[in-house]
């Protein structure tokens, strides 16, 4: 048996132990800095299990071979076919229908059509040099394959000046004054980011002013929220109010845009009383704020007030994005522990199992997240820089190499809406938050698979016996509507789930007045079995028009017939209108 060690020495190990661990988090975030939060071990790990395996794969490397020795077959064949005459031919290969970076009649006049067929070529060879190889983790091959396609997009021939035919035409047009009217666009657009200001353009969206005009006052505020209620539009009211939990990773007048497109503005105007919170843009001070207090300070504290000033009457809860797996937390825990305050349950492109989260899962794994949480722990949150641009690189075709193309090359500005300009006002998570979403939802799961703990005991969506409202979006890139379409397996209670068009945040703000909308719904009772999406999307009915007027329907059939609307605030029960909408802390940068 070895000897004890003394306590003496026992101290200066402790205290050793802790600098080398204090070093090790210096030392990675300060590479975090650098990388922009990448952890390259965790990419390095994938390149190792895709190349490791690729090279002991010699079907693989063999049909790679014939495939490039294919496809150059096809490109001298096009452009034997397409000489200097400047005929039009037939291409060897078609752009995906999302990729319009090569649609210009340009693009089909010697030599552009020939560069452009190549690098579509070898944007599809890449793809089946990444994918379907034995013995590479799904994981790893996403995150090959993501990182070529970044790599590729980079180097597309619509982002330089000497292979785009467009620019080209457009500097024989200006005289080469687009090119210098991209200077100046260049020269404002760095200087806004030295000087922490918003994108140009913005200025046409204030808070308050041309955003966020729904009339209404703060009702409740502490240290994490702002409570704002709504004032009524109609004489009479549901007597059931509506409490809107968006997500803390933006502004909530992404539900409160310009009026035609303010989904609190219709509601209002439907008779329905609406609450709706606005998260706190949190500082270094707010670092050790985890997910409970969020649940807490912000969830349970919103519908406290809620209950105060419309007393004896159930809510319905609407979460949007993370807002929604937070409200879902906090569902879970009510019905757990026999709170019956909610009527029901709305779940707006929101997802509580996080298995199939999209490509913003490529990343998230146990080297990933330490490796971003020590970034955190050294600034006491996620930067809003950082977060956008993470979004930004789920579409970076759309999203940056076309808009510096137009920007800098073509001179021009890209008109921005409503969306665009609340897009541009983010805000930032704190460390505490952010790594507990990270590890106990995104990496672990725990959601879904019964072990999230809410005051020291795990909580179900099973639990769960309001009725669920929830939708999916058809190109959302953050919560794709399958990954949402998984709280069929997690609910035991009715689920009515509606599928509509657009990506996470256009196919929200759906204004009824806006042409082209269509989505798909279908609702399951307790008792029905099972439907997978596959068999869900052709059996699901299709209707014409925006989900906002079906979703409003759906409120209805679970709400009292009207009654008078309630004051704004509850002063004699502590919730004074403290200040008209939309308050301070959206205001906040």
């Amino acid at each position: 048996m070895p000897a004890p060690i003394p306590l003496a020495e026992q101290s200066v190990n402790a205290q050793l132990h802790h600098f080398w661990d204090t070093l090790d988090h210096a030392a990675h975030a300060g590479l975090a800095h650098l990388t922009g939060g990448l952890s390259l071990a965790a990419l390095a790990a994938a390149y190792m299990d895709w190349a490791a395996h690729l090279a002991i794969s010699p079907g693989k490397q063999v049909e790679l071979a014939t495939k490039a020795a294919r496809q150059w077959t096809r490109l001298a064949q096009l452009a034997s076919r397409c000489g200097l005459d400047g005929s039009p031919c037939e291409p060897c290969i078609e752009p995906l229908p999302q990729d319009r970076r090569f649609g210009g009649d340009e693009w089909q006049q010697w030599p552009f059509n020939i560069i452009h067929q190549a690098f579509l070529l070898q944007q599809q060879w890449w793809h089946d040099a990444t994918t379907d190889i034995d013995g590479v983790t799904k994981q790893h091959e996403a995150v090959v394959e993501f990182i070529s396609r970044q790599i590729l997009d980079m180097a597309s021939p619509s982002n330089f000046v000497v292979t785009n035919p467009v620019v080209q035409r457009r500097i024989l047009e200006t005289g080469g004054q687009n090119l210098v009217q991209g200077l100046r666009n260049l020269k404002d657009d760095w200087d806004r980011i030295v000087r922490s200001k918003p994108p140009a353009g913005t200025e046409g969206f204030q808070v308050g002013r041309d955003v966020a005009v729904t009339r209404g006052a703060v009702i409740y505020r502490n240290r994490l929220i702002e409570l704002i209620q709504y004032a009524p539009k109609t004489d009479k009211v549901r007597p059931e109010p509506i409490l809107i939990v968006p997500a803390w990773i933006m502004k909530y007048y992404i539900l409160d845009l310009s009026p035609e497109n303010s989904l609190v503005r219709y509601l209002t105007d439907q008779g329905f009383t609406v609450f709706i919170i606005s998260w706190k843009n949190p500082t270094a001070e707010d670092r050790d704020l985890g997910m409970d207090d969020y649940r807490t300070l912000g969830v349970m504290a919103a519908l406290d007030a809620v209950s105060a000033i419309v007393p004896d009457r159930k809510v319905h809860a609407v979460g949007y994005c993370l807002g929604g797996t937070l409200l879902s937390i906090a569902a879970a825990a009510m019905a757990r522990d026999g709170d019956e305050r909610l009527e029901t349950v709305s779940l707006l492109a929101a997802q509580a199992d996080f298995r199939e989260a999209g490509e913003l899962t490529l990343f998230i794994n146990e080297s990933q997240v330490h490796f971003l949480e020590d970034l955190m722990r050294s600034q006491g949150y996620l930067d809003t820089r950082q977060m956008a641009g993470a979004f930004q690189l789920l579409r970076s075709n759309d999203l940056i190499w076309s808009r510096l193309v137009r920007h800098y090359l073509m001179g021009e500005r890209t008109p921005l809406n409503d969306l665009m300009a609340w897009n541009a006002d983010a805000t930032r998570m704190p460390y505490r938050m952010h790594a507990d979403y990270l590890e106990q939802l995104f990496l672990d799961n725990d959601l879904a698979e019964g072990r999230f703990r809410v005051d020291g005991r795990p909580v179900a969506v099973s639990d769960i016996r309001a009725p669920i409202f929830s939708v999916g979006t058809e190109r959302d890139h953050v919560a794709p509507w399958r990954s949402a379409f998984k709280i069929h397996l997690l609910a035991d209670t009715d689920v009515t789930f509606l599928l509509t068009k657009g990506g996470h945040n256009a196919g929200i703000v759906a204004n009824p007045d806006r042409p082209g909308g269509r989505f798909q719904i279908l609702t399951k009772s307790a008792t029905d079995h099972y439907l997978d999406p596959d068999t869900w999307t052709r059996i699901a009915h299709w209707h014409e028009g925006s989900w906002w007027p079906e979703w409003v329907r759906w409120l209805a059939s679970h709400s009292g017939n009207p009654v008078g609307p309630p004051a704004l605030g509850a002063p004699t029960r502590g919730y004074p209108a403290l200040c008209d909408a939309p308050g301070t802390y959206v205001q906040q940068t």
